[in-house]
């Protein structure tokens, strides 16, 4: 069998051939050209390849390629301005504005992301990724109900998959709307195509069942949820709370200490770990853990307050 990597390299010999027959003028050869050099990582020769194209033909695709190259070199910022002057060349095109919203979502910008994935509805009020990341918004902005009217209108457009039951059950939940609840679980656990989807509803469940009080109940779908995903970080984290609960401190420890392993930009499993540790008089450890929760989420006054309350304690010893 031939390898991808030899296939591209052939592609590559192909369209430089193309180009130079075409007295580098024809812009879809050097498009092509690009494509190559990302594929096979070379970033910085793909950029040159897409700049050059978009002097001759400024083109959706183009614009589009070269933001995934900058997205690569790790510069979303880069990215951000040149899908806007993407915009400027061709207004309220809906593959550009998404590739806005996108970076935005993963600079964890929402609030910005959902005002681009506005402005995609007003173009195709049918597209999906945006009505389903909008209602996503709402939900994190503590409007469940909201967030169901648009989780429901994906519905209406015959889309039927884990995630979507999965985000219904919750928003269900949370919008006190306690009959469609499980029912919204039961058929997201039926339509889960892989182990990692079926973890992500027991989480969810184990969320429902702390919010009624069944910690049995919530015990059992985080335990679930591991034997689905054993690298389910918020599992842990979670698992380790309703531990601590029980006073059962070793284990909730040594779960927190795989969940920060697993997941160290998450901030809940240092800060737990940091309070268990201050509780039964582990101050150094305590300490470490809190500033590690501290660089994950300065803005957590919870842990300001408990890396204070330490540098107190250290200062008077």
């Amino acid at each position: 069998m031939i390898s991808s990597h030899k296939v591209i390299l052939h592609a590559l010999d192909l369209a430089a051939l193309s180009t130079e027959h075409s007295q580098y003028k024809d812009w879809w050869w050097k498009v092509q050209i690009g494509k190559c050099y990302y594929r096979l990582g070379m970033y910085r020769e793909a950029e040159k390849q897409f700049k050059s194209a978009l002097k001759q033909q400024e083109m959706v695709d183009t614009f589009l390629y070269l933001a995934k190259v900058y997205v690569s070199l790790d510069q979303p910022v880069t990215a951000l301005n040149l899908f806007k002057q993407g915009l400027d060349k061709f207004p309220g095109e809906v593959t550009l504005l998404c590739g806005i919203a996108r970076i935005y979502e993963q600079m964890n910008n929402m609030s910005s992301a959902a005002e681009y994935y506005k402005e995609v509805l007003k173009q195709d009020n049918t597209h999906v990724e945006a009505i389903a990341c909008i209602g996503s918004n709402h939900f994190y902005s503590d409007q469940p109900e909201i967030a169901l009217r648009f989780y429901r209108r994906l519905l209406q457009m015959g889309i039927y998959n884990c995630q979507l039951f999965n985000n219904l059950g919750l928003c269900c939940f949370y919008a006190q709307q306690y009959d469609m609840t499980l029912t919204s679980f039961e058929r997201a656990l039926s339509l889960a195509e892989n182990e990692e989807e079926e973890a992500d509803v027991w989480y969810n469940l184990g969320h429902v069942a702390v919010g009624i009080g069944d910690m049995h109940l919530a015990h059992q779908c985080l335990r679930l949820a591991l034997v689905n995903n054993n690298n389910h970080a918020e599992a842990y984290n979670n698992l380790a709370v309703l531990e601590m609960r029980k006073g059962h401190v070793e284990q909730a420890r040594a779960l927190l200490q795989t969940a920060s392993s697993l997941s160290p930009h998450m901030y809940e499993p240092h800060f737990n770990f940091a309070t268990v540790s201050d509780k039964i008089g582990d101050l150094q450890r305590s300490y470490v853990a809190a500033q590690k929760s501290e660089a994950a989420f300065p803005e957590h006054v919870d842990t300001q307050h408990l890396i204070k309350q330490l540098r107190q304690h250290f200062a008077t010893l």
